[in-house]
């Protein structure tokens, strides 16, 4: 019994979660190809053999893999699921496909379409991502409104960060690192991602607007080994609760806001992991991202008080969990590493001004190397996992 509830707890809600965001950022690639006239063979979600296959009358097929862990669209005359083409084979199909279907089914192919196109083809995949956390951020808002702890000051840690930067008791936060601030999780998020680095603050003190600035230091959220560290400068709210309502419009428009500061949020961080000004041990591999939600699916169902409730909750975090992951997953694929969006959107822009593909030796290397990095980042990842799930220390004891 256990293992099943662990696995509705923490499994089910993962797969849930990156099914949906996903699903979305291909169905973007694959809405955009339709639309330029590329013939599409395969939408799959998941890899490896097929739990579900359909073809449908336009000739695609539809598949659901039965390893959750992302998915792909397959152009038609795609050698592998990440269109990645080989180029000394590309004289050889469009000779193959004129000699067996004419110039119009040569214009249907997504290898000769005009870079422009392809291009555009790329770049939807992370577009619909931004656009799914958009629709589920303003949905939420339009749902549930806001309910948020104001950013006056509560508590100020005596000794600590805040207090040597002249924070006082009652002060209203009314601006950081050039944010503006409406509330006091807007300001922990600010915070949280700044460990030491010098940060500018705006307060509101008796109706006069007074600037500081502190340098947040690191701090593991938890005991437990492995907790992360974030930013932090000793400051605590008070106990007043800013209660907020939305309308359609307004709620769009939150969920814009909500999705540009996550993903400048992530920027930010990402620049600070390469430059070695903040620890890379935050990034989040699939098992951590699978404790997480189910640690956000439990927190929702333990705040209800009846079934019904659990179930909208507990839902509610996930799809709030869903609309930052999409966030992160369409910034991501923008990077320019290749084997990524990014990198494809790269060697279209090169192609764009040089009027001619790179070179085919640099293109195979370009994607050697950033299958590399990718891989890399996914085994550092993973490895985070691992040490914040105590996996070692779990087998050690197992001998000691």
């Amino acid at each position: 019994m256990e293992v099943i509830a662990n696995f509705i707890w923490h499994l089910a809600p993962f797969i849930l979660v990156l099914s949906l965001v996903v699903t979305i950022h291909e169905l973007g690639h694959f809405l955009a190809a339709r639309a330029c006239g590329v013939a599409v063979e395969r939408f799959s979600i998941g890899f490896g053999r097929a739990l579900f296959s359909r073809r449908d009358r336009s000739g695609v097929e539809w598949r659901v893999g039965w390893i959750p862990l992302g998915g792909y669209v397959m152009f038609a005359g795609d050698p592998n699921v990440a269109s990645v083409p080989d180029a000394a084979g590309l004289q050889a199909m469009k000779a193959e496909i004129l000699a067996r279907s004419g110039p119009e089914a040569l214009a249907r192919h997504y290898h000769f379409k005009p870079v422009w196109q392809r291009a555009l083809v790329t770049a939807a995949g992370p577009a619909a991502n931004f656009l799914l956390a958009i629709v589920l951020f303003a949905a939420l808002f339009m749902a549930f409104g806001e309910r948020t702890l104001s950013p006056r000051i509560g508590m100020v840690e005596p000794g600590g960060v805040a207090e040597a930067a002249g924070f006082r008791k009652g002060d209203l936060v009314v601006e950081a690192a050039g944010r503006r601030i409406g509330s006091f999780q807007d300001l922990v998020e600010v915070v949280q991602v700044r460990g030491g680095a010098s940060t500018d603050f705006v307060v509101n003190r008796d109706g006069r607007e007074i600037r500081l600035t502190a340098t947040p230091e690191w701090r593991r959220i938890a005991s437990e080994p492995g907790a992360p560290r974030v930013g932090r400068i000793g400051l605590g709210p008070t106990e007043e609760v800013v209660r907020q309502t939305f309308g359609p419009v307004e709620a769009v428009a939150k969920g814009v806001d909500r999705t540009w500061r996550v993903l400048t949020t992530s920027v930010y961080a990402l620049g600070r992991m390469i430059t070695g000004q903040m620890s890379a041990e935050q990034l989040n591999g699939p098992l951590g991202i699978a404790q997480m939600s189910g640690q956000i699916a439990k927190a929702g169902a333990e705040a209800a008080p009846d079934l019904g409730r659990k179930v909208l909750y507990a839902g509610a975090n996930l799809i709030a969990l869903a609309a930052v992951l999409s966030v992160g997953i369409g910034f991501m694929n923008l990077l320019p590493i290749p084997v990524l969006d990014g990198g494809h959107l790269l060697f279209y822009a090169y192609e764009a001004v040089a009027r001619r593909p790179l070179a085919a030796s640099v293109q195979a290397a370009g994607y050697r190397v950033g299958l590399a990095l990718v891989l890399a980042l996914m085994l550092f990842a993973t490895w985070n996992d691992l040490q914040r799930l105590q996996v070692f220390q779990f087998f050690g004891g197992l001998f000691s």
